[in-house]
């Protein structure tokens, strides 16, 4: 028996843009308040609304990124490729299809 391989045409350049979004990047801690999900898909134009969509999907995980105060919690750290927000526009940052949003809780650590 011979094995066939099928070999499937990339997508015409039309399709791949279509749906092209920024994706946040939610780490192992998070997961167990997004079913396991390690990735986001957004339209979202900047981080704050891209957060939010997150946490519409997934509401237990608003309350573990914001404050009572409606703020990003300070031991939260948000980065847009490698820069932190805070050192941007903070929430307002703007994002498009190719940006990559990664959330970053403070991990506590004992001596040695």
């Amino acid at each position: 028996m011979v094995a066939r391989l099928e070999v499937v045409p990339p997508l015409a350049p039309t399709l791949q843009n279509q749906n092209k979004m920024a994706e946040i990047i939610i780490p192992t801690p998070l997961r167990k308040f997004t079913d396991n999900a390690n990735r986001f898909s957004t339209t979202a134009k900047n981080v704050g609304d891209a957060i939010t969509e997150l946490t519409g999907k997934y509401p237990g995980l608003k309350e573990h990124i914001y404050g009572s105060d409606g703020r990003v919690r300070s031991f939260i750290k948000i980065f847009v490729g490698e820069e932190d927000i805070k050192h941007l526009q903070d929430t307002g940052t703007s994002i498009d299809d190719k940006t990559v949003v990664s959330i970053v809780p403070a991990i506590a650590g004992g001596g040695c």
